[in-house]
């Protein structure tokens, strides 16, 4: 006999009535979302990373395995513990439904996966284009994002990705640490660029009034590889900072108001 999605765990809960068989509510409702969770897996490559808000034809199944990884973080000996049967069946399904790292991470990697297994293993993720996106994810910048951090995943994490041929980069890994070594510029600091720019536009233009799109050139002295110095022009977005200030001028100092008022800003 078969059922629809909808009619199967009615069904389970309906048979076991009709048999006279004695069974709690609570592992009555564990296997009715269990079933569902079998349905979710399979329109997901096998993954229960579901996000909280996901339902299948009505059901909350996002809210149903938040419940139960919150469950299974309790210490078994514990009130609210999970059962180690309903452990069981869930990593029947899925061995990572519970990683020990974000599902949000899990369910990226279950995406990749589906990729890799939909290209036959033959995927060149250092081909991929930044902007792929499948399955309503990011899948591009994700990937890229491993290869980057690949040092910093945990080991399982790291094995999961080489199993579909995503490994570390080391052009990447050396721009990601380049950029976090670099001082975090405060907002003060912020404040201070865009205001000289500003200045710079004011005195070029004669007006403050910056076209929103306006990048304002900016040059700066640098050591260079061999210790020489060197001139560096960078482009700083005035309009789009000047804008900024503007939307949350509630956020400015006095100070800093009557800064931008010197330079003809009329809303300051």
């Amino acid at each position: 006999m078969e059922f629809a999605n909808g009619e199967l765990a009615r069904h389970r809960v309906e048979m076991l009535d009709s048999l006279g068989m004695i069974w709690s509510v609570s592992d009555a409702r564990f296997e009715a979302g269990l079933d569902w969770a079998r349905v979710w897996a399979k329109e997901h490559g096998g993954s229960l990373g579901a996000p909280v808000r996901a339902a299948v034809s009505g059901y909350a199944i996002g809210t149903w395995l938040m419940e139960l990884r919150a469950a299974a973080a309790v210490l078994a000996d514990q009130p609210g513990a999970l059962a180690a049967e309903w452990r069981a069946a869930l990593e029947e399904i899925d061995p990572w439904w519970c990683p020990a790292w974000p599902v949000t991470w899990q369910r990226a990697y279950a995406t990749a996966r589906m990729w890799w297994l939909d290209t036959d293993g033959l995927v060149d993720w250092t081909r991929l284009p930044l902007d792929t996106v499948f399955e309503g994810e990011q899948l591009g910048r994700w990937v890229r994002a491993q290869r980057a951090g690949f040092a910093a995943l945990d080991q399982e994490q790291r094995d999961l990705l080489a199993a579909i041929g995503i490994e570390a980069d080391p052009e990447l890994v050396a721009a990601k640490a380049a950029a976090e070594a670099k001082p975090k510029v405060s907002r003060t600091d912020r404040f201070a660029q865009g205001l000289a720019a500003l200045a710079q536009f004011v005195e070029r233009e004669q007006h403050p009034r910056v076209p929103r799109p306006h990048k304002e050139p900016a040059e700066a002295v640098e050591a260079g590889p061999g210790g020489e110095e060197q001139v560096v022009v960078s482009h700083f977005a005035l309009g789009a900072w000047l804008n900024n200030r503007k939307a949350h001028r509630a956020k400015l100092t006095p100070g800093q108001l009557a800064q931008l008022a010197e330079h003809g800003v009329e809303w300051a």
